[in-house]
C-alpha cells in the first residue's frame, strides 16, 4: 500500500480536526416534526445498504411526493415499485438488516439521512398504508430509526444540481439499450429514448 495511503482513524482526524458542536448534536434518534415534514414532500430517495461479506449497493427511489409514509411507532415504510428483478437491495437487508436512506426534494438543495436497522415486510397493514392509485405494492421496506439528521446544502451547491444553466440534453448520451448492447453485446432491442420511456410506462 503506498505511504500516501490514510490507514489509520488517527491519521484521518489530524487531517480534518474535530467536527463542530452544531455538526454533532443535528443528529437525533428519531425522527421529529422537521424530518417527517420532509419526508412528506420527498418524491425521491437513495437507499444504501450492504450484504454479509461487505459488498454495497446504492439505489434509486422514487413516488409522488410523500410515497414513504412514517407509521405510528414513527418507523419508515418504503414501497417496492416493480424493476428488473435484480433485488439487489432487497437481497442485502435480508442478509444484513440495515439501510442508509438519503432523501432529495428537487428545487431544496439540503438533503435528510436516515439510517437504521430494516426488515422485508408483507404485513397487510404495511402493504395497504403504501398503497396508490397505480398499485399495492408486493412488499414494504421498513426502517427502524436509529440516526436521522439534515445535510447541508454544499454539495447541490457546488454541482448546481437543480439549476437550469446544469441540465444537460438527454441527447448528450446514447440511450440505455444502446449503452447496455455496446457493455455486454447482448441483442438487445435497438429502441430510441422515445420507445424505451413508452416501455416503462407501464410500471410507473
Amino acid at each position: 500500500m503506498p505511504a500516501s495511503t490514510i490507514t489509520s482513524l488517527e491519521t484521518l482526524r489530524t487531517l480534518y480536526g474535530m467536527p463542530g458542536e452544531r455538526a454533532v448534536r443535528k443528529e437525533l434518534g428519531a425522527l421529529e416534526t422537521h424530518s417527517r415534514h420532509f419526508i412528506s414532500r420527498s418524491p425521491f430517495l437513495v437507499l444504501a445498504t450492504a450484504d454479509a461479506l461487505g459488498a454495497l449497493d446504492a439505489s434509486p427511489r422514487g413516488g409522488d411526493p410523500g410515497f414513504v409514509k412514517v407509521d405510528a411507532l414513527g418507523q419508515l415504510l418504503i414501497p417496492d415499485a416493480p424493476g428488473n428483478n435484480r433485488i439487489d437491495s432487497l437481497q442485502n437487508i435480508v442478509q444484513t438488516g440495515r439501510a442508509g436512506l438519503i432523501f432529495m426534494i428537487p428545487g431544496i438543495d439540503e438533503t435528510l439521512r436516515i439510517n437504521g436497522d430494516a426488515v422485508l415486510s408483507q404485513a397487510p397493514e404495511d402493504l395497504q398504508a403504501c398503497a396508490d392509485a397505480r398499485r399495492l405494492p408486493r412488499l414494504v421496506i421498513r426502517i427502524q430509526v436509529q440516526q436521522v439528521y439534515m445535510h447541508c446544502a454544499k454539495a447541490f451547491m457546488r454541482s448546481r444540481l437543480w439549476s437550469d444553466a446544469a441540465r444537460q440534453p438527454r441527447g448528450q448520451l446514447p440511450n440505455l439499450g444502446q449503452i447496455i448492447r455496446e457493455q455486454t453485446g447482448l441483442d438487445v432491442p435497438a429502441e430510441t429514448q422515445e420507445q424505451m420511456i413508452a416501455r416503462y410506462q407501464a410500471d410507473l
